[in-house]
């Protein structure tokens, strides 16, 4: 299968075969992007993942051509986004809607819940006793990733909800991995993001791949624009599909020269 074939079973849950986006899509367009999964191939260790010259150029290039348009909107913290994009100033929501700024350095960041604390200790120890797994430490959430143990899904998913139940936290189901956060989802974010400059008025697209970006999808079809997943076909509000991270990278290249 090439870069831009579909599949005939690619389907949403309207049963209607999702296609390649068109490569004009974009035009007076916000969009808005996940991160691992979307913009960069998830890898055994969260931390293992970087933005090369390749993808900085573009993600620069896209937010010119759309007048500031264009918005990070990932499970990461801000802090850990604006590491891996080294100094690119997006508007940017980190901690799955939990933290918000607006292009240029305004934002909101909820309190940390101290709870968080006892959560980052309960999971370090079910980590040492189970090889494989690994605890990443969010600013407002710790994920549980299995990746490197899958046989401890279950013993990792009663964990993480026993722990959010405990602690009144959300529990954020994602790509072999369970996050215990505070509250918040994708698509909050991205109607906050809406209802101000520069992106009101704006026909809102995003792009997403795991269960966590379908908030996203649905404020972004509830406000007449269209989502973008990425990877196989599955159950979803998007609109559209696209393979993998490589055809992501390529299509964003067109529809923002065509934007």
């Amino acid at each position: 299968m090439t870069a831009s074939a579909m599949t005939d079973d690619a389907r949403a849950t309207s049963g209607v075969p999702l296609t390649r986006p068109p490569t004009d899509l974009l035009r007076g367009a916000a969009l808005f992007l996940d991160f691992d999964g979307t913009l960069v191939d998830i890898e055994p260790l969260p931390d293992a993942v970087a933005v090369d010259a390749r993808l900085h150029a573009l993600i620069a290039r896209l937010a010119d051509r759309l007048d500031g348009r264009v918005a990070i909107v990932s499970g990461r913290s801000i802090e850990q986004l604006d590491a891996l994009f080294g100094g690119l100033t997006l508007a940017t929501s980190g901690s799955h809607g939990a933290e918000l700024r607006a292009a240029g350095g305004s934002g909101e960041v909820p309190d940390r819940p101290r709870a968080l604390d006892q959560v980052i200790g309960t999971m370090q120890r079910f980590a040492d006793a189970n090889p494989g797994v690994v605890v990443e430490v969010k600013s407002f959430g710790v994920g549980l990733h299995y990746r490197g143990k899958p046989t401890a899904e279950q013993a990792a998913e009663a964990l993480a909800t026993g722990l959010a139940a405990d602690h009144d936290l959300s529990l954020q189901r994602g790509k072999m991995v369970f996050e215990v956060r505070v509250p918040g989802d994708k698509g909050q974010a991205i109607a906050h993001f809406l209802d101000g400059a520069p992106f009101a008025g704006a026909r809102p697209i995003f792009l997403g791949d795991d269960l966590t970006d379908e908030p996203g999808f649905e404020a972004v079809v509830a406000n007449g624009g269209a989502g973008i997943l990425v990877g196989p076909p599955r159950d979803t509000a998007a609109t559209y599909r696209l393979n993998d991270v490589g055809d992501v990278l390529a299509w964003l290249d067109e529809a923002g020269e065509a934007a």
